[in-house]
């Protein structure tokens, strides 16, 4: 029964109703809408975050001809086109469990489940350690190298044992603030979101005002005091990125579409992620307004792309483009193990360390880096707290076990659906801390594959959206995205196309990769199969899912008469 029906049925079908409600767990989800669209936006902004994912994936792609500039202003416009989709379902269908609801209810259940359960749930285990990874290089690093613990400082930069520690602790962190509820989780973020702006606001201040020449001599005094780097460390950067390889131009040719192009694999680790809050609008008021769903989630696209490139450009006025783009060739090629040579600055290059070299006052440099900090902190709980909602979607509509779907009276958050995401977790970040081999593959180079799974379930849901206003009409004309259309066709439909032909180009350069840029599919140069593991794994994944919906229809059929395809011809109960 679709929203415009329920509208339209008489009390004679109240009978029918209750058959149809008992197919749900219960009659209300016990969530609670205690987020407001500010909350929303923040959640959207961090989901972006500038400093965890931006600085840090953009520092992983060194060896490319297109420039970084243009790329980020491509990718944001395109995304737009995913705001609109999501922004738009949002407002047909506002349902705890995002990607999972709408893809049951409009592509069918086996559909909806594996793709939103693989892509939110499964596959979001292997982002685990990648969270924890950006924690050690913000947080413990810089911070500990500034209050001259020396060792310390290059201990958790390099040493196994001190990433597993960081990857439980990230999920001791995450796992504590999202138990608290979303109200709470709210006050977290914001106080995170202003501080954290603040910091940023300080390191623009120091890159503004300073220059290169004093920049150079910071570096050498602080990287040789605080983390034992030998003398003549800049030039000696430069060089080592130089035989690293490093290429990529910071703004190089804009009419070159077709370099640009191939940076968007990369740069969409990023930016690909302004929706990412799209399952918790079940707990959003207001959430049926489009233009506020929209709002919410451009704004945080288009102030992160527009502080990020105000950043690129301050850190070439002062730090040089030049110097940050070979130290992240020289840093990433011999931690992926493409040169043997260490690189000269033995820590990460996290530009807004490097910001704090342009004062002398150590305390200043701790506090300007603290509250950098709280870029991570405010940003953590993206890691299990929109999966959780997916997790608990799924066992409301009882293909997982009911337990999973109980909701703390206290603080309505779904603890069961929380715990499935964090032991999990904390044996795939022992697999990656510790890089064991799998499937012939040291397990770190699984990395991408994280967000390529995601980009499928988004697939699948850009999809649903295009076809919805034809294949759901009564749903969709009674819907608030109805009056919103485009040369004659629904603005949602025209924007999922688009969307959707992304997605496919970013697949298909991630998957057969004819460039050899990406190294998480199957290569069609003569350099055969790239990563066979990565491969392997994802496909196991999505046969984990599978084989959980097939047992869940038949168990419930079977043993309690059940038919969960039913289900599926209704919308979720708020």
């Amino acid at each position: 029964m679709s929203l415009g029906e329920s509208a339209r049925r008489k009390p004679a079908d109240a009978a029918a109703d209750n058959a149809a409600a008992a197919l749900f767990l219960r009659k209300a989800t016990g969530l609670v809408r205690s987020w407001s669209v500010f909350d929303a936006f923040v959640y959207s902004f961090f989901s972006i975050n500038l400093v965890t994912l931006g600085l840090y994936i953009i520092s992983q792609m060194w060896f490319f001809e297109g420039g970084i500039v243009p790329a980020l202003i491509v990718s944001a416009v395109i995304i737009l086109a995913e705001i609109v989709v999501y922004a738009g379902l949002i407002a047909v269908m506002p349902r705890a469990g995002g990607d999972y609801v709408w893809q049951s209810r409009i592509l069918g259940g086996g559909v909806g489940f594996v793709l939103a359960v693989t892509g939110w749930w499964f596959i979001l285990w292997l982002w685990t350690p990648i969270y924890a990874d950006m924690l050690r290089q913000i947080f413990f690093v810089p911070l500990l190298g500034v209050i001259g613990a020396k060792d310390a400082a290059l201990w958790f930069a390099w040493d196994a044992n001190a990433y597993f520690l960081v990857c439980v602790l990230t999920i001791a962190f995450v796992t504590g603030a999202i138990a608290l509820g979303m109200r709470s989780y709210a006050r977290i973020q914001k106080f995170c979101f202003w501080m954290g702006n603040a910091g940023l606001l300080a390191v623009c201040a120091f890159l503004l005002l300073g220059d290169n020449a004093t920049f150079r001599a910071g570096l050498e005094a602080n990287a040789t005091a605080l983390f034992g780097a030998a003398p003549g460390v800049y030039d000696a950067t430069i060089a080592a990125g130089q035989a690293a390889g490093a290429t990529t131009p910071l703004i190089g040719n804009p009419w070159a579409l077709g370099t640009v192009f191939l940076l968007l694999p990369y740069l969409v680790f990023f930016n690909l992620w302004p929706n990412w809050g799209a399952t918790l609008y079940g707990e959003v008021k207001g959430a049926d307004d489009f233009k506020r769903n929209f709002w919410g989630m451009a704004w945080a696209l288009i102030i992160t792309t527009a502080l990020m490139i105000v950043l690129l450009l301050l850190i070439n006025r002062t730090i040089g483009w030049e110097f940050l783009n070979n130290a992240n060739a020289a840093y990433w090629s011999y931690r992926w193990g493409f040169s043997t040579e260490a690189p000269p600055l033995n820590v990460w290059p996290y530009p807004a360390l490097l910001a704090t070299f342009l004062t002398t006052n150590p305390l200043l440099q701790f506090g300007v880096l603290l509250a950098m900090s709280m870029w991570f902190f405010g940003w953590a709980g993206t890691i299990f707290l929109s999966s959780t909602r997916v997790i608990f979607a799924a066992a409301f509509d009882r293909l997982l076990p009911e337990k999973i779907a109980s909701v703390d009276p206290r603080t309505r958050t779904p603890i069961w659906a929380l715990a499935a995401m964090v032991v999990p977790g904390l044996l795939v970040s022992a697999m990656f801390a510790y890089n064991v081999e799998l499937f012939g593959n040291p397990f770190q180079t699984l990395t991408l594959c994280s967000t390529l799974v995601i980009a499928v379930t988004f697939l699948g849901t850009s999809i649903a959206a295009t076809i919805m206003p034809f294949t759901r009409r009564e749903l969709y004309n009674a819907s608030p995205i109805a009056q919103y259309n485009l040369f004659g066709l629904p603005l949602i439909s025209i924007c999922g196309g688009v969307f959707s032909a992304f997605l496919l180009f970013l697949l298909y350069q991630w998957l057969f990769d004819p460039n050899a840029l990406y190294g998480i599919g199957w290569s069609v140069n003569e350099n055969g199969v790239q990563n066979g593991g990565s491969l392997i794994y994802m496909g196991l994944m999505y046969l984990l899912a599978l084989g959980i919906y097939i047992g869940a229809r038949f168990y419930r059929k079977r043993r309690e008469g059940i038919d969960l395809g039913l289900l599926y011809k209704e919308i979720p109960v708020e």
